[in-house]
């Protein structure tokens, strides 16, 4: 037996029935087929299915879609607005912020969450704000160029 969830996702409403035990990052994977939140450890170490909810940062490998219920959600698709990126998209298209990609829409998000409570931070509240999420490629420097251009545009 299903259990209704209505949850709105990049500012649609979406209403659902689903499995109790069905997580957020399936319930948008599996579900609304949205693939770009990306399922990368289910033990919340990795970072890759990080969201925004309700204005924070969550992974939503952590928690059931039925806990979503009623709240807000953006993803790496809500964040364009048509073909211009955000702000933090373009930083890390400029600043070769990915090599493979898979941790990408993860640390985005991250980053967006970051720069929304703290629009002017130092690098080494980048590198604090982003270490719930993991990148096994760049090294991470050219990730925190990317939330400092991305900052800078925001500011401006």
């Amino acid at each position: 037996m299903g259990t209704e969830v209505s949850i709105t996702v990049n500012g649609v409403t979406k209403s659902s029935e689903i499995e109790p035990r069905l997580l957020l990052a399936q319930y948008l994977r599996e579900v609304l087929d949205l693939t770009g939140t990306h399922i990368g450890c289910d033990t919340t170490s990795c970072g890759a299915c990080t969201v925004i909810m309700d204005g924070k940062s969550i992974k939503s490998c952590t928690i059931f879609a039925v806990q979503a219920n009623g709240s807000d959600i953006t993803t790496i698709e809500g964040l364009a607005d048509g073909d211009k990126l955000h702000p933090v998209q373009e930083g890390f298209w400029e600043k070769h912020g990915l090599q493979c990609g898979f941790c990408t829409p993860g640390m985005i998000m991250s980053s967006v969450s970051l720069l929304n409570s703290n629009p002017d931070p130092s690098e080494k509240e980048i590198r604090h704000g982003l270490a719930g999420n993991v990148c096994r490629c760049t090294g991470y420097h050219n990730i925190v160029l990317a939330v400092q251009y991305a900052a800078e545009k925001m500011q401006s």
